[in-house]
């Protein structure tokens, strides 16, 4: 048995799963850990690395038909930010690291972003589509505050009068409110802000190094205020840790200036089913064999769900209530409120960089 104090803080993973893509494997065995424990020894240093990584492009065509985006873009691979479901953990598989902490602190940087994005855009077959920033993982994670790659592309974005939509849940997205506010003027700037509960409790060991609650409201009604529609993404809703929040949810960030709600059920794909349950066992020894047997219950008796119309969703009782309760949310919160649809109109005449006179 591991010792409470070998447990990784300010982690969401507490272990590195095994790459599917590697024949050999790496583990740390407890009674090694419980060694070290005893010896006052340190494990590992738990240090999050950022690797400098080229990729030859950065807009992605998004194939799968219920995620609701077209084109999005990734500034980084592999998130600090911890979230323990996140299913973009199963990607980092693909450049050779684990799902499990490997993606936390393994944190792979495109530099060049700014300079493919804008290759993009002046592409003369490009018909202007909205591109979301943070498909994957969160454009606006702890490394923004150093390599301010977001910050750049959202400038490209201006100069082009291209329409962009973002997703966070960093309130470092307030730095950037006058690249967000001049977007705003030409309606070409959404953002999609997640808010998975209102307790710090349950917010600080579902998404360790994330923004507070309060912040995260903070930001809903800077940027309502300031003239960006919000979208607010309940997601995932977790039977038994969040799923009784769904209505406080939807009346604080109606409240707070969002425009319109979003949410899925969580599913644990891949590599994630393994972490997630390792974890919950960990953090919340109690109530973890309900918890997975809920989840199993919105997917047909699995954790893994990859059907699409049915795995964003889920299915049976279980996920039948929490689907009716954002509805009746959507009715009680957000009546009379539409978000815009982004302006795909100017860029054409940007393409040079200026507009045509001619």
């Amino acid at each position: 048995m591991i010792h409470p104090k070998s447990t990784i803080k300010g982690r969401g993973a507490q272990q590195n799963t095994h790459n599917r893509f590697f024949e050999l494997s790496y583990e740390i065995r407890d009674d090694f850990l419980e060694f070290c424990h005893k010896e006052g020894e340190t494990v590992d240093k738990n240090k999050t690395q950022y690797l400098n990584v080229f990729p030859k492009t950065i807009v992605n065509k998004v194939a799968s038909p219920d995620v609701g985006m077209a084109y999005s873009m990734n500034m980084y691979q592999g998130c600090e930010h911890g979230c323990i479901y996140c299913y973009a953990r199963n990607s980092h598989e693909f450049w050779g690291y684990s799902a499990g902490l490997d993606f936390e602190r393994k944190i792979l940087v495109k530099k060049d972003a700014p300079k493919l994005l804008e290759a993009h855009l002046k592409k003369k077959s490009w018909n202007a589509q909205t591109i979301v920033m943070s498909g994957n993982t969160d454009c606006y994670q702890p490394a923004e505050h150093q390599f301010e790659i977001t910050r750049q592309c959202l400038a490209v974005f201006l100069k082009y009068k291209h329409p962009v939509s973002i997703i966070t849940k960093n309130a470092l997205i307030l730095r950037d409110l006058d690249l967000l506010k001049a977007l705003a003027e030409d309606n070409l700037i959404s953002v999609n802000v997640s808010i998975t509960s209102l307790s710090e409790d349950t917010r600080r060991i579902l998404e360790p190094r994330t923004a507070t609650i309060k912040k995260r409201l903070q930001v809903v009604k800077e940027l309502s205020d300031s003239g960006i529609p919000i979208n607010v993404m309940l997601a995932p809703i977790i039977p038994s840790i969040n799923s009784h929040e769904i209505l406080p949810m939807a009346k604080a960030v109606s409240e707070a200036g969002a425009l319109s709600i979003g949410h899925t059920i969580v599913r644990l794909n891949g590599a994630i089913g393994e972490i997630f349950s390792d974890w919950i066992r960990k953090t919340m020894p109690d109530k973890a064999d309900k918890v997975l047997r809920q989840i199993e219950n919105c997917h047909g008796g699995t954790l893994n769900e990859s059907r699409y119309g049915v795995r964003m969703r889920g299915e049976g009782q279980i996920a039948q209530q929490i689907n009716d309760l954002v509805k009746l949310a959507r009715l009680k919160y957000f009546n009379n409120k539409v978000m815009p649809v982004l302006n795909t109109k100017l860029h054409e005449p940007f393409k040079n960089g200026q507009m045509k006179l001619f």
